[in-house]
């Protein structure tokens, strides 16, 4: 690990462009995955299933959104695509949760980062700009998961697979970039401001209810739709969906855009954490 920590001085100006960040990124790839896993890993440690509760979890939670979706509330999703079935509302609602898991556990848990590392800071000079990609791999690590169970389900119930799901990694990049941005950003304010994580987790819950996760952009009154549309999460469900149930392409344009536009907020909230990371040490 001592050859990935660079010996650089906590108080003093770091650097803050795109070439830097990605240098950073390159030289510390090892320590990223190593501990990413140990992230993961250490998550099920003392359970008896260990690794095992990463697949039980979301096949518990299919069969409980299948059975209250399907059987309770009669929920029907419509519209083209997959022919209507029981279990289509719990198979296009599973699709919104992924996205959402994926951007909650990250972001729900940036602004604790800096503060849960505290030795990193004060004791060890360590790539402190790298801990929200920490937490991005283990929470990939748990997509991939939910997503295996989600395409079983699917093929099971269908058949068959739509090779356009060969492109969801193509459209869960930019949300990725996004987030990567944002959880600098709130890395960085969870330091100065604790209150941040009382926040951020009461916006991570209003999101799911202002997501199309539990119905259709369709079915927003029109007057209400563009507040839906603002929201980042909305396009990539939406493109997820088309990839993973409906066979579509996605909207490469609308990929383009959303990429660029994630990049420079990205960009911005590196430059952000780097400006603000030598108080880090006076305020812990």
């Amino acid at each position: 690990m001592r050859r990935h920590v660079a010996a650089i001085n906590p108080h003093a100006a770091q650097p803050t462009s795109l070439l830097a960040l990605g240098r950073s990124l390159w030289q510390n790839r090892s320590l990223i995955a190593q501990m990413s896993k140990r992230e993961v890993v250490g998550r099920y440690k003392g359970s008896i299933l260990g690794l095992a509760w990463s697949f039980f979890n979301p096949v518990f939670m299919l069969v409980v959104y299948t059975f209250v979706f399907s059987e309770i509330f009669k929920s029907r999703w419509g519209g083209a695509g997959m022919e209507e079935s029981k279990t289509q509302f719990a198979i296009v609602l599973f699709v919104g949760m992924i996205v959402l898991g994926l951007f909650s556990e990250v972001v729900n848990r940036a602004p604790t980062l800096v503060l849960a590392n505290v030795n990193y800071v004060k004791k060890v000079v360590f790539p402190l700009e790298i801990l929200p990609l920490i937490v991005m791999g283990a929470a990939l690590f748990h997509a991939m998961i939910s997503l295996a169970v989600l395409l079983s389900a699917f093929f099971l119930l269908n058949g068959y697979l739509h090779w356009t799901a060969l492109l969801l990694p193509l459209v869960l990049l930019p949300l990725m970039i996004l987030i990567m941005g944002l959880a600098w950003i709130l890395a960085s304010l969870g330091v100065f401001l604790r209150d941040v994580g009382q926040f951020v987790t009461i916006l991570t819950t209003v999101l799911t209810f202002l997501s199309p996760i539990f119905y259709p952009v369709s079915a927003v009154p029109e007057a209400a739709r563009v507040f839906i549309m603002a929201n980042p999460l909305t396009f990539i469900i939406e493109q997820a969906r088309d990839v993973l149930l409906w066979g579509h392409l996605p909207d490469w344009s609308g990929l383009g855009l959303y990429t660029l536009v994630a990049l420079v907020f990205a960009w911005a909230g590196f430059v952000w954490f780097q400006k603000t990371r030598k108080g880090f040490a006076d305020v812990l």
